[in-house]
């Protein structure tokens, strides 16, 4: 894949920018029927593989999916694999009109007993906005039971775009799904994401669209200068609270995630306290240090007054921060200072920030986070099993599913920890966001199933090497 269409490749488009992108391309000079032809032709390679010479069903729809379907039915046909469209629907378009005429092979009606080993689901694509018929949705099931590989093209059939909202119950599940020309937000959206097995991209060509989202990606991350020490590296303040399981979990994924000092403000070391975390119980002293380059507050905190006060007092040093767990429960928008901020909210926090910045609590995850972000002027990390990153002039990232392994108590305190040492490396942001993000997906992925928070900052180590 040429390495200058790298980044236009992770853009993610809503329905209106996939069509206005079409569009574009089409007034350049190439036609419907030309995009048609990209898009199922490179599906059909797709398909191919997948099916191995194995017998092939595509299921077509009226739309331009059905078109896609067409296309890749033909294609599979051209290179000696076995192949029968189920016709759903006749043709509707002018473009699924040709490429139904340029098919050589068998086609059968909708009510025809058709078994195989790979359904291919082009009934219907993205811009889908209500739930398929009765007798489409039983079309698709009973295809789906007799089918043990099942392929969607572009998006399963009965998924919102958009949303990745199920415009059906029961929908069956994808073996794998394959984007036609840029990725949607369904693709990384629950519940729907959860349903689309493998996710695989087709190029058409499409050119980058202003204001779209980006898919999170693997960071570059510099090995420390020739000349480097521990303070150029930078300096990571954690301040702790009550409960200091919290704040030993960050610390530990910090320690490993790039900074080159981290300094616990707690009133004795904990009992299990890293022998290479520095303890001070002078928070005043460390707040003051003008080698401080980031600090991480609200792991283990508590909702008290004092815990309210002293995330008040830590803030007020004006220094890049990470605020997380308790913390986000006492944020009011009085106690920003405008310096670069990483708020890293679960579903519940998310909710209390909402009341506090006055915010209505309702719409889309994407567009709650981007909300949050526009009002507090800081980074938004919505986590969750389809987390996203909103920065405060709208930029959007949306993230991969990772492990659902991640689902035990402990790893957003990890998540914290790194997030927070990347901010202390080099005070962006949001980069530091989508930094701490991959690398707590993949140090998931490294540890395995059935992992504690504990083993998982451990491997936060190795998720660092991969980025080098």
């Amino acid at each position: 894949m040429p390495r200058s269409r790298d980044r236009l490749l992770t853009q993610v488009l809503n329905v209106a920018q996939m069509h206005a992108a079409e569009q574009a391309l089409i007034a350049a000079g190439t036609d419907v029927h030309q995009l048609m032809q990209r898009a199922g032709r490179g599906a059909g390679e797709w398909v191919r593989r997948i099916a191995a010479g194995r017998p092939v069903t595509v299921l077509c729809g009226p739309g331009n999916n059905g078109g896609d379907g067409w296309v890749i039915a033909e294609y599979l046909r051209e290179h000696g694999n076995p192949v029968t469209v189920v016709v759903a629907r006749e043709p509707g378009t002018g473009a699924a009109k040709t490429a139904r005429s340029l098919y050589r092979g068998a086609a059968v009606p909708g009510d025809a007993a058709v078994e195989g080993e790979v359904l291919v689901d082009c009934l219907f694509g993205s811009g889908l906005t209500r739930g398929l018929s009765d007798d489409l949705f039983e079309l698709l099931a009973c295809l789906a039971r007799r089918h043990p590989h099942r392929i969607a093209i572009d998006v399963p059939s009965g998924v919102e775009s958009d949303s990745g909202r199920p415009l059906n119950a029961g929908l069956p599940q994808s073996t794998l799904t394959i984007a036609l020309g840029a990725w949607k937000h369904a693709h990384f959206a629950m519940p729907a994401c959860a349903m689309m097995g493998v996710l695989r991209l087709v190029d058409i060509g499409v050119n980058e669209v202003p204001g779209a989202a980006r898919v999170l990606a693997r960071p570059s991350i510099s090995v420390p200068a020739a000349d480097a020490h521990k303070y150029r590296r930078g300096m990571l303040g954690i301040v702790a609270g009550a409960m200091p399981g919290a704040t030993i979990l960050a610390s530990t994924a910090a320690l490993r995630a790039g900074a080159g000092y981290v300094k616990l403000a707690a009133s004795a070391a904990p009992a299990n306290a890293p022998a290479e975390l520095v303890v001070t119980s002078d928070l005043s002293a460390m707040l003051a240090d003008d080698r401080l380059a980031a600090l991480l507050v609200g792991p283990g905190f508590g909702r008290g007054d004092e815990a309210a006060r002293i995330l008040a007092r830590s803030l007020h040093a004006a220094r890049p921060s990470v605020v997380d767990a308790d913390g986000l429960m006492l944020l009011r928008p009085a106690m920003l200072s405008g310096t670069p901020m990483v708020l890293t909210p679960h579903d519940g926090e998310m909710a209390a920030l909402e009341r506090a910045f006055d915010l209505p609590a309702s719409g889309l995850r994407r567009e709650r986070a981007l909300a949050l972000a526009a009002a507090s002027k800081a980074v938004v990390v919505l986590k969750g099993p389809d987390s996203v990153i909103a920065g405060p002039e709208g930029e959007l990232v949306v993230s991969p599913r990772a492990s659902s392994w991640l689902s035990v108590a402990g790893t957003g305190d990890v998540l914290a920890g790194t997030i927070a040492s990347r901010l202390a490396v080099h005070g962006d942001a949001m980069r530091a966001a989508e930094e701490g993000l991959w690398l707590h997906g993949e140090a998931a992925r490294i540890v395995g199933s059935a992992f504690t928070a504990g083993e998982l900052a451990c491997a936060v180590r190795a998720a660092v090497e991969e980025c080098l």
